[in-house]
């Protein structure tokens, strides 16, 4: 780390501290040279997950996307927030663990699908309304009867 005062390339911590979420250490440096002090910040450099949509365009993951989804496919239900923010975070676990940097959105779908059929069928068939665009009713009764 270079001082931003002299230039010299070398320091030492005088203190390191976690921010209060666990993703950045903060770090209190003093210059060996010039013996002023200066605070530098170190997190961990995430690659953005792309999503490959139907019509092959492509777009950074948006949680909030992602939540606005699984909050109109459980409005009305018996579903707290807290449930949707921990079932967010276990379908971003399941894309995040799959190792790839692009996915398509219609896997994505099958996992909100699949996690979101254990919390409540109603928001299921909901969402899968929506996700499968079903064409007409034979379609949808299919699909019920598949829930059973």
């Amino acid at each position: 780390m270079r001082c931003p005062f002299c230039g010299n390339g070398e320091d030492r911590v005088v203190d390191s501290r976690e921010s209060r979420e666990g993703d950045v250490i903060r770090r209190r440096r003093e210059c060996t040279r010039c013996d002023r002090r200066f605070t530098s910040y170190e997190k961990i450099e995430s690659v953005p997950l792309v999503v490959v949509k139907r019509d092959e365009r492509r777009e950074t993951f948006d949680r909030d996307k992602l939540m606005r989804g699984l909050q109109i496919a459980c409005r009305k239900r018996p579903v707290s927030q807290d449930a949707l923010e921990r079932l967010a975070d276990s379908i971003e676990a399941a894309i995040n663990d799959t190792g790839e940097r692009e996915i398509s959105s219609q896997r994505i779908g099958s996992i909100v699908m699949s996690q979101l059929r254990d919390i409540d069928p109603v928001a299921y068939v909901r969402f899968a309304s929506v996700y499968r665009n079903f064409e007409d009713v034979d379609a949808f009764v299919k699909e019920l009867h598949q829930l059973k």
